[in-house]
């Protein structure tokens, strides 16, 4: 069944959402040891003089506004100042390179720029904007962000308010530029309308309501945090609390008790992985327990019902040890929601074992950016759930000759207009009948559910002329405590390798535990190596044998957005990667 709207652009959704949850709060931001509340009609009138600031400044429908900066609420005021002028926000993430924000900034032609604080406005190059007297410093970090010449003229013309230059469906909102994985960014344009579809369409499954309260971390400017996280809770009248920054998110979670967490698969492997290394601390029986309890967990979700003696674990177990677990991350949280990669099944199951439902969905910025989620009623784990209302998915197995996956094909209201400034980039990626390539393998079973295997471009052919997709291997890989990070590789070669930045917390408590005390240099120490081995064959036992990694090399940096190895969304660099490890990978076929 279609999705039904009653909304045609983000303007009309943010004013009917002003209006009918006026007192109730927005958002909650941490200020020291004090969480301080945001109504949504404190808000409102937040947006409006922040209206007002940019019309004074010049801007006007159509024109491109970039702004840098983490989450935060003006933020969200500076995206709704922009849509109800008609003017097309632009976000940048904090963590990008300085030569991103320029190519970005020049590549939208963008007139004005809203950053974080001076330190950024002078990093930044001035002569990318089209008018450098039009590049506009907002202090974000200011308790009063508007506290300056312009938006003080702006505030006193608030009794005046500009009134909104209304926007249509068929009008850009925003500009959202890829992570860039290889070159340069490219402008997702996606319309009003787009984004509103894919809104509604999400809405229709019932996954959140106007009780549900998030601790936001998800970056907006990732089409995932930007249209489900901020513009689906505020079209629901939920809560958004702001995390302070990910090494908080723990603490804040116990402070905050949300309802629901939007994340990441890395996120969830590291709760995963934390949990696990408290269990091995734990006295026997309690280990007993907690295995007990999960596997008990797992036949009531398969099979609907238990014995008695079942029952009774998993009841004692709930109540002895998940609890206590629920209770680190606030007590309430009922809902995890993952997307933007594949989550491994055994952290979905884990997860939901503990009491908290996991619905898992899959998207991309080129779609706005769900395509399909599992919801109440409907929910497989290990697949990515079924295609939203007003969405179809189809299965391309031209390029693979395979029966089942191939390329996933995705029509509808939410496929953007194309890349900015990019005429063959955008007929390469869209269909004649305005299907968009998602570049991503994938299956769909008997009963419609999406499967994702892997992506086109990282699949290469070993010399045997199988096809390897590292992907999978490396999410199941960083399951393990021993491995923080880890890259496989075969292009073209007789067998996989692996470049492999172990945790060095988790692999020196091993080492230790196998009584190897005389181990000097850890990365260097052959029989650390065989451990390591051992671990990997362990975890990639269920892959096919030609899959499987023989070598290994041991790194001691691990992949991070600042050392350009990881996008802002969290996605391996391979071309990078390879520049600095290559040698390393090369004498793995020596």
């Amino acid at each position: 069944m279609a999705s039904q709207e009653d909304f045609s652009t983000i303007a009309e959704l943010f004013d009917a959402s002003i209006k009918r949850f006026g007192p109730r709060s927005l958002f909650c931001v941490n200020k020291g040891r004090v969480w301080e509340w945001t109504t949504y009609a404190e808000f409102g009138a937040f947006v409006t003089t922040f209206r007002n600031g940019l019309h004074l400044l010049g801007i006007r429908h159509g024109d491109r506004v970039g702004i840098i900066s983490n989450n935060s609420v003006e933020w969200a005021a500076a995206a709704y100042a922009c849509y109800s002028l008609g003017a097309v926000f632009v976000p940048m993430y904090e963590t990008q390179p300085e030569k991103e924000w320029e190519f970005i900034l020049l590549d939208c032609g963008a007139k004005a720029l809203l950053v974080t604080n001076g330190a950024m406005y002078h990093k930044v190059m001035l002569h990318a904007l089209e008018d450098p007297k039009r590049a506009l410093l907002c202090q974000l970090q200011w308790i009063n962000p508007l506290d300056s010449d312009l938006f003080r003229s702006a505030s006193d013309a608030s009794l005046r308010s500009f009134p909104p230059m209304r926007p249509s469906r068929e009008d850009t909102a925003c500009l959202i530029y890829t992570s860039g994985t290889t070159g340069n960014p490219k402008g997702v344009v996606l319309t009003h309308g787009n984004i509103c579809s894919n809104i509604a369409g999400v809405r229709d499954l019932g996954i959140v309501t106007e009780e549900d309260r998030s601790l936001s971390f998800l970056p907006w400017a990732h089409a995932m945090g930007h249209t489900c996280e901020l513009h689906g809770l505020v079209h629901m009248g939920a809560t958004i609390a702001i995390c302070s920054g990910v090494e908080h998110l723990v603490t804040e979670l116990s402070e905050v008790r949300p309802t629901v967490l939007f994340a990441v698969p890395r996120i969830f492997n590291k709760i995963y992985n934390g949990v696990r290394a408290q269990m091995e601390a734990k006295p026997r029986v309690v280990r007993a327990l907690f295995s007990a309890g999960l596997a008990a967990a797992k036949k009531k979700r398969v099979t609907g019902s238990l014995g008695i003696i079942e029952s009774a674990t998993l009841a004692l177990a709930d109540r002895l040890v998940f609890s206590k677990i629920r209770a680190k991350f606030g007590g309430r949280l009922r809902l995890a929601i993952s997307g933007a990669a594949a989550l491994s099944p055994d952290v979905a199951e884990f997860i939901d074992a503990l009491g908290i439902k996991v619905y898992e969905g899959y998207g991309l910025s080129e779609t706005s950016p769900i395509v399909s989620a599992n919801y109440p009623g409907n929910r497989k784990l290990g697949s990515v759930g079924k295609p939203i209302p007003g969405v179809r998915v189809t299965i391309d197995r031209s390029l693979t000759n395979d029966p089942e996956n191939g390329e996933i094909v995705v029509y509808g209201p939410n496929v953007m207009q194309g890349y900015f400034n990019r005429p063959e980039e955008t007929a390469a990626a869209l269909t004649r009948d305005g299907g968009l390539r998602t570049g991503d393998l994938g299956r769909v079973d008997e009963d419609g559910y999406i499967f994702i295997t892997g992506r086109i471009k990282e699949q290469y052919k070993l010399e045997n002329g199988k096809y390897v997709v590292p992907g999978p291997l490396e999410e199941q890989l960083k399951l393990s405590p021993l491995i923080a990070n880890v890259m496989v590789y075969g292009d073209n070669r007789p067998y996989n390798v692996a470049l492999v930045v172990p945790d060095m917390a988790g692999l020196t408590a091993r080492v230790s535990k196998e009584g190897l005390a005389d181990a000097g240099d850890l990365l260097a120490d052959e029989r650390v190596k065989k451990i390591m081995m051992a671990e990997i064959d362990r975890l990639s036992a269920e892959f096919k044998g030609y899959e499987r990694i023989k070598k290994i090399t041991l790194a001691a940096e691990d992949f991070t957005q600042e050392n350009g190895m990881l996008t802002p969304t969290l996605k391996l660099k391979r071309r990078n990667v390879l520049a600095k490890w290559g040698e390393a990978i090369e004498r793995l076929y020596e």
